[in-house]
C-alpha cells in the first residue's frame, strides 16, 4: 500500500481548493513507463476510483487510488512533500527501487 504523508496531503488539498475541484476528488498515484531508469512516478486527479481496478484508501481525509498494476511497483512507498530552499515538490521513498536516476523522478525495480 502507498502511504501519503500529512504534508503531502495538505499540498494536494491546497491544489484541489485552488483549482476549484470537487471535495470528492481522488489522488491517483501511477507508475508509467519512461524516464532514464525505466519507470516514472505520476500523480494525477480523478473524479472517482474503481474498487475492482484500484486499491483505494483514505489518508488524512484524502482518497488515494493506486491501480493494481502500479501497486506491484509501489507497495510500501511513502509519498511526501518537500518545501525547502533547495527544491520544492513531491518525493517518493520506494523500498522496491533497485536503481534510480539522479533527479529522482524515474526508477527501476
Amino acid at each position: 500500500m502507498v502511504k501519503v504523508s500529512e504534508k503531502a496531503v495538505a499540498e494536494v488539498k491546497r491544489v484541489i481548493a485552488e483549482q476549484n475541484m470537487s471535495e470528492s476528488t481522488v489522488l491517483r498515484v501511477i507508475v508509467a513507463g519512461g524516464g532514464c531508469s525505466g519507470f516514472q512516478y505520476r500523480l494525477s486527479f480523478d473524479e472517482s476510483a474503481d474498487a475492482a481496478k484500484d486499491h483505494v484508501s483514505e489518508q488524512h481525509g484524502l482518497k488515494v487510488a493506486v491501480d493494481k498494476k502500479s501497486d506491484l511497483y509501489l507497495d510500501g512507498t511513502i509519498v511526501d512533500f518537500h518545501d525547502g530552499l533547495d527544491r520544492r515538490g513531491f518525493t517518493f521513498a520506494n523500498p522496491n527501487v533497485t536503481r534510480s536516476c539522479g533527479c529522482g523522478s524515474s526508477f527501476s525495480v
